[in-house]
């Protein structure tokens, strides 16, 4: 089961996820997309949180009220931290997430504790937090079938972009040979049939010059 929240209306069209237990979050952490963004509240048990950022967008693209409601729904999500006010939240890309066989169900790391980056919530906020749970839907969706069919999404897309930049490519190559045709071609650089014939001698000077 994930339950599924709609961000602020003001933000933009984003959704805001969570898994039901740890062995969903196990699934969430394998199948996840490169523009999902995972929350956690640090040092404590709490959900894992993610937030869908629209395709080219990245961390830095998140706003403040964005950050806000998902900073607030996985405090809300954290039986400790949802008791205590003045908690740190953390956040990275899902692409920075780590997992090792050695590591419990539902438990991460990352591998560049650069990409991670620490948001302080001062209190819970229930008028943030009854907003996104109006909002709630729950559903058990296949994450492998639906990473399988983003993937392949990804890959004719990718293609596509590398034929337009072939083609590109192609085209300016043409362009610059056009170009450097008509460099040739310029009437400065040409001679004319009449100055050939103006400089060239006749058949008579050149018998003259024979004999």
């Amino acid at each position: 089961m994930v339950f599924y929240f709609k961000a602020r209306p003001e933000a933009g069209d984003y959704t805001i996820f969570m898994g039901l237990d740890k062995y969903e979050n196990e699934e969430l952490i394998k199948y996840g997309f490169p523009e999902d963004i995972w929350f956690h509240v640090d040092k404590m048990s709490s959900a894992h949180v993610y937030l869908r950022l629209q395709k080219g967008q990245t961390i830095d693209d998140i706003s403040e009220g964005l950050l806000e409601d998902c900073a607030q729904l996985v405090k809300a999500n954290s039986i400790q931290g949802n008791k205590v006010n003045n908690i740190d939240v953390v956040y990275t890309p899902w692409s920075n997430l780590k997992k090792t066989p050695s590591m419990d169900v539902g438990q991460v790391g990352f591998h560049n504790s650069k990409m991670v980056r620490t948001l302080s919530v001062e209190k819970r906020i229930n008028e943030i937090v009854n907003r996104l749970n109006r909002t709630k839907v729950e559903r058990t969706p296949d994450l492998k079938a639906v990473n399988a069919a983003e993937r392949a999404e990804r890959k004719q897309h990718m293609r596509e972009k590398k034929r337009r930049e072939e083609l590109e490519r192609l085209e300016k190559e043409r362009q610059a040979e056009i170009r450097s045709y008509k460099g040739l071609m310029v009437s400065e650089k040409m001679t004319s049939n009449k100055q050939i014939a103006e400089t060239s001698k006749s058949l008579q000077e050149l018998e003259d010059d024979f004999m």
